[in-house]
This record gives C-alpha cells, sequence and structure tokens, in this order.
C-alpha cells in the first residue's frame, strides 16, 4: 500500500498545479457536484518538501503498523480516513477554500495503527497514545507545530490532523469491539 501511494502521489506531483487543480479538496468546486474531490485532495501536495514529508510519515505509519491489517484492510482505513478528513473540512470548515495532502488521512492511519497496537498492553504505546494525543491538543490551541508550514511550504490546516485522528479512533473502537476476545497478537 505506501509503495502504491507513494507511486501514484509522486505521479500527480510530476503534473505540478495541473493535477493539483484538479483534485484539490476545493470548498465551492465540491458543492458545484466535485465530491471526488473530498478523498482526491489527499493525494496531491503543496510542493516536493510536502510530499516527502507525508510519504515520510506514510513509511513510518507502514514500519510501525503494518502487521495489524492486511492490504486490503489498510487500503479500506486509508479510504475511510480520507473521506473522514474530507467530511470534516467540508462539514467544519467551510471557511477553507482549499486543502492539498496527505498528513489528515496519515493521522487516521496512526490513529487506528495506535489502537491495534494498544491491545499488546505495551507501556511505550501508551506513551506514544499520550504524545499523540498532546500534539493533536497542541494543533487545536496554540496552531501548527514550530516549523511545520516552512517545510512544508504552506500553511498547516491543523482540522485536518484532527477530522484524520477521529476517524482513525473511531474505527479503532470498532477493531477492539470486532476483535473483542480474541487473542492479543
Amino acid at each position: 500500500l505506501p509503495l502504491a501511494v507513494a507511486l501514484l502521489s509522486l505521479l500527480l506531483q510530476l503534473n505540478g498545479d495541473t493535477a493539483t487543480l484538479m483534485l484539490r479538496f476545493d470548498h465551492p468546486l465540491i458543492a458545484e457536484g466535485e465530491v471526488w474531490r473530498l478523498l482526491t485532495g489527499n493525494l496531491v501536495h503543496l510542493g516536493w518538501n510536502h510530499l516527502w514529508m507525508n510519504l515520510a510519515g506514510l513509511g513510518l505509519i507502514w514500519a510501525i503498523f503494518y502487521r495489524h491489517f492486511n492490504q486490503w484492510q489498510w487500503l479500506a482505513i486509508l479510504l475511510v480516513s480520507e473521506l473522514g478528513v474530507g467530511l470534516g473540512l467540508w462539514f467544519f470548515n467551510p471557511e477553507l477554500h482549499w486543502y492539498v495532502g496527505l498528513s489528515g488521512a496519515l493521522h487516521g492511519l496512526f490513529a487506528i495503527g495506535l489502537c491495534a497496537q494498544l491491545r499488546q498492553r505495551d507501556r511505550f504505546d501508551r506513551i506514544l497514545l499520550a504524545l499523540f494525543i498532546a500534539k493533536l491538543a497542541w494543533e487545536q490551541w496554540s496552531g501548527e507545530l514550530p516549523s511545520s508550514a516552512a517545510l512544508a511550504g504552506g500553511p498547516v490546516i491543523v482540522d485536518a490532523h484532527l477530522y484524520g485522528a477521529v476517524t482513525g479512533f473511531v474505527l479503532g473502537v470498532g477493531y477492539w469491539v470486532a476483535t473483542r476476545g480474541r487473542s492479543r497478537p
């Protein structure tokens, strides 16, 4: 999955502004019926630095949590996370004209991966959960993390991170319910 997402995002980035303008989350165009943008805005980026940051995040998430779900499950989780970000921005941020980037959906992947990992009851996982929640809280109260915008090449829409994480945690609760009673990995 990470390789497919990386290749698709790289191909789209090679097309530059053309792909970005056709696929980005664009509130007015979604209102006119271009609903695919709820998903595709996650696959285009502000520039190469933004793309590399997101792909590094995807690689890290995959390295930590890949074993908890098969490829098809990860694909479904990614699509639901992307949709959660898109719908969150649509309903709760009507003032936002446009959005690009995978980071919101990555927060969803991280959240459900962490939920799956927490079944192992490892102290490190609880620390990771606390740090993740602290990061989300920081962004909601203080805005983007220092130098995030400079690295990404534009403003960071921290609400996208929140919507992705909430989507991932909701999926994680569903995972816990579905796997209740099964032995822990």
